[in-house]
């Protein structure tokens, strides 16, 4: 059984977000305990588990993610890294509806190489700071915003770009602060640069301190940035120490994630599931 390891949301190798995705020629998933495990054997923020679904339904492939130590609902990435492996290897290509947690998600391959994620759109609603936010950051935060049960996340906008690249959370005060993690946000410093905004995510709650590319948290900074700046089409960087650029296009209920990926390791797995 193959199983890959891909940068997600760059066009360069050892930069973005790396995934596991392990494509099974079954017709359905193993024990949930079983993918745990393998999971946190890969020990990446996620592994995708795809497996193709019988023709004529309303999905192509079914589509699990998992992190080191639990299944999570949405994953953008790890969604992203499952397309790019579908598509160079030539096992499924254009448009593809994936069954999810999170309902049907589609993905699409475009010539230059890039894909689409087609998610819904987080729905955003400003808040208080819960007790603690603000210790646990280190920084008080400009505005709060809850992101929906979906994403499950605070939206948390800081003052600055350099507010939000030199952040020194307190990973274990923040795991209490929201049902997922924290997402920290400011708009780009100089006009002149090519994204609008930056962020950095951290999500101790379910085993990952910070996460170098999270797709599912632009459905919340999208509609947040487009609002400020009155456009619908945006570039995000993530400014993690690995990096990573991620382009939206607010549609509405739904939001178009437009990135790259690489595959960096082909392998087989050899335990089996």
């Amino acid at each position: 059984m193959k199983i890959r390891i891909v940068d997600a949301f760059t066009d360069r190798p050892f930069a973005g977000n790396p995934a596991g995705v392990v494509i099974l020629d079954s017709g359905a998933f193993p024990g949930a305990d079983r993918l745990q495990l393998v999971a946190a054997e890969v020990n990446l923020s996620e592994t995708a588990f795809v497996h193709p679904l019988p023709p004529g339904g309303e999905a192509d492939w079914a589509l699990r993610w998992f992190t080191p130590t639990t299944e999570v609902d949405l994953c953008g990435h790890a969604t992203l890294a499952a397309a790019h492996v579908l598509h160079t290897t030539e096992v499924a290509g254009g448009t593809v509806r994936y069954a999810t947690r999170s309902g049907v998600l589609r993905t699409t391959a475009h010539a230059d190489g890039t894909l689409t994620l087609d998610f819904p759109t987080a729905p955003l609603k400003p808040i208080s700071a819960p007790p603690g936010l603000t210790a646990a950051l280190g920084v008080a935060p400009l505005s709060v915003h809850d992101t929906g049960e979906q994403v499950g996340d605070l939206l948390v906008e800081l003052a600055d770009e350099r507010a939000v690249r030199t952040l020194r959370p307190d990973f274990a005060a923040l795991a209490s602060c929201s049902r997922r993690g924290v997402i920290a946000t400011a708009a780009a410093e100089d006009p002149a640069d090519a994204y609008d905004f930056v962020s950095r995510g951290f999500f101790p709650a379910v085993g990952i301190d910070e996460d170098p590319v999270t797709g599912s948290a632009h459905t919340a900074l999208a509609p947040f940035w487009s609002a400020r700046f009155g456009r619908d089409d945006l570039v995000g960087v993530q400014a993690s120490a690995r990096s990573g650029l991620v382009r939206t296009s607010l549609r509405g209920e739904r939001t178009l994630l437009t990135g790259s990926a690489v595959t960096v390791i082909d392998g087989e797995l050899l335990a089996g599931l």
